[in-house]
């Protein structure tokens, strides 16, 4: 705990040097405004807020020190740093010994509280004179300073003091999510999204405490992922998408940076290669793979269900092992994605030979796999992961076989639905999602036991958008929403809540130039804050 006295003196280990930071002669307190931190508009709403009703004063004589021999801590305090240097524009130096000018700190700390029970946990505790940020993982630590960035507001506000100061409103925060799997899908093949769009869709999902990406790499429109073992995949597969662009795929370099950009971002990457069905281009690249002895035209249409592999040839199995061994050794996370959904005219025996199959070869390059609700229908082992999107006995196959499940309804979680009947992007075969109908529901409360439910995850397929800005559109606001429903309690949602909470995360929205769908529903602020200055004992 930092104290404030006459004489304030913080202690900071580094490198095996104590420094002593002291201030002598402390200056008088500069009138802060009242504030309420129960009453900003925090997403994902914390565990539990308790507000003190006064501020840190956020300045240039502010500073911001790591616990330094924790692993990754520093780098959390970088990216703080660099982050309020992006919002408003102020300088605040990391781990510097220089003492003469810092009157207040941040201080991000590693615990060893057993309070903390899970790595995403923390604990925020803001006064007069400092911010402690306790957890007990830079994991902790990260999703905690997502929340500080949130508390910071946008612009300075008028005090007694010569400089600007941004308050941020005083009390304690403890937190910690909901599910330790809370994903994001993005579909990549029906369209190419370049690197720098999956950035920023990492940066803005961070931001919310999304932590799992999953990609979906292959689809019968487009392979996007190089297997340097089977090049034609790119070259052929890779040549297009829907509606007849020329498509593009990720050299294995790409794939790395995406990678580690989200690796920065405490971000897992969760690689699928869709099969049996969903194989188009994998076909029309590499013939054999289906079996029937014709090479098939390259597709850029948006039916589903026409494709698969021979599921009993042996070489489509060398095949799969190539491409799974290629990608798990550029993925650190423990999980790849195998599809199998839709596969229509694969015979159903062909079907369940195939997945067990893959699943083990997924397990011997050290990977659990997920795959789509249909592979509860294999001979497969608990260690597998059904992603229920479609069908309720699937899910409940899974369950029965003590699978963990990934909730991901399409009437209720799917990014590509349409708004309405009047939003031209997206479709709407599973129904029209508004952003109450994206909020308000529970992803416990389906029948599926808690302690079988890994997390939950918005999917967002690319039949009908062609660029990042189509893409927000349809993403933002609706996972904001799914960002909450994975981190916060039930408890803590509350459909009347949230919405005000949704039209005040606008300034950040339009600060990271995001084309969100503009609902009707919320009252959109163009400024987050306002406060009341007085004097402050």
């Amino acid at each position: 705990m930092i104290k404030t006295v006459l004489i304030r003196c913080i202690f900071f280990l580094s490198i095996g040097i104590l420094v002593l930071a002291c201030q002598e002669n402390q200056k008088p307190r500069i009138p802060m405004p009242v504030t309420n931190l129960s009453d900003i508009s925090l997403i994902p709403k914390p565990t539990k807020t308790i507000a003190t009703n006064s501020a840190f004063a956020l300045d240039q004589f502010t500073a911001i020190y790591t616990s330094k021999s924790a692993t990754g801590f520093d780098k959390v305090g970088k990216f703080l740093a660099e982050k309020l240097k992006a919002k408003i524009n102020l300088d605040i130096p990391v781990n510097q010994e220089t003492t003469n000018t810092i009157d207040r700190v941040i201080y991000i700390n590693q615990s060893d509280s057993i309070v903390l029970e899970t790595p995403e946990a923390y604990q925020l505790y803001i006064n007069q004179d400092s911010i402690i940020l306790n957890a007990n993982t830079a994991e902790g630590a990260f999703r905690g300073i997502q929340t500080l960035r949130q508390l910071v507001p946008d612009v300075s506000t008028d005090t007694l003091a010569e400089q600007k100061i941004w308050p941020v409103p005083s009390g304690k925060i403890i937190d910690s999510p909901n599910f330790g799997y809370r994903g994001a899908m993005l579909d990549v093949a029906r369209h190419f999204f370049s690197v720098e769009d999956v950035k920023k869709y990492i940066d803005l999902l961070s931001y919310y405490k999304i932590n799992m990406l999953h990609l979906h790499l292959s689809d019968d429109q487009g392979w996007r992922i190089e297997i340097k073992s089977w090049p034609k995949l790119t070259e052929i597969g890779g040549s297009t998408e829907v509606g007849g662009e020329s498509g593009g795929f990720y050299t294995q370099e790409d794939y790395k940076e995406i990678v580690r950009y989200a690796q920065e971002r405490y971000m897992t990457v969760i690689p699928e290669i869709d099969m049996p069905g969903h194989t188009n281009s994998a076909s029309a690249s590499y013939p054999f793979l289906n079996g029937n002895g014709k090479t098939p035209e390259l597709y850029e249409g948006m039916r589903v269900g026409f494709s698969t592999f021979d599921t009993r040839k042996d070489t489509v199995y060398s095949f799969i092992d190539d491409v799974v061994r290629e990608i798990s050794e550029m993925t650190p996370g423990p999980y790849f994605h195998m599809g199998g959904d839709e596969s229509h005219v694969t015979k159903k025996n062909d079907y369940i030979y195939f997945v067990n199959r893959v699943e083990k070869i997924v397990q011997k390059h050290g990977k659990r796999m997920i795959g789509w609700d249909e592979i509860a229908n294999a001979d497969i082992d608990s260690n597998a992961i059904a992603q229920w999107w479609a069908s309720e006995e699937n899910a409940k196959k899974a369950v029965e076989k003590n699978m963990k499940v990934i909730v991901s309804p399409a009437k209720k979680a799917y990014l590509d639905m349409q708004y309405d009947t009047l939003t031209k992007l997206g479709l709407h075969w599973a129904g029209y999602i508004p952003v109450d109908t994206a909020y308000q529901w529970t992803p416990e409360e389906y029948g599926i036991p808690m302690e079988n439910i890994l997390g939950t995850e918005a999917p967002l397929w690319s039949e009908t958008i062609t660029n990042i800005e189509e893409l927000e559109y349809l993403a933002f606001p609706r996972v904001i929403g799914y960002s909450e429903l994975a981190w916060s309690i039930p408890e803590n949602r509350n459909w009347e809540d949230y919405k005000v909470r949704l039209g005040d995360q606008a300034p950040f929205l339009e600060r990271m130039n995001v084309n969100y769908y503009p609902s009707k529903l919320i009252d959109w602020k163009k400024s987050k804050f306002t406060y009341e200055t007085i004097e402050k004992d």
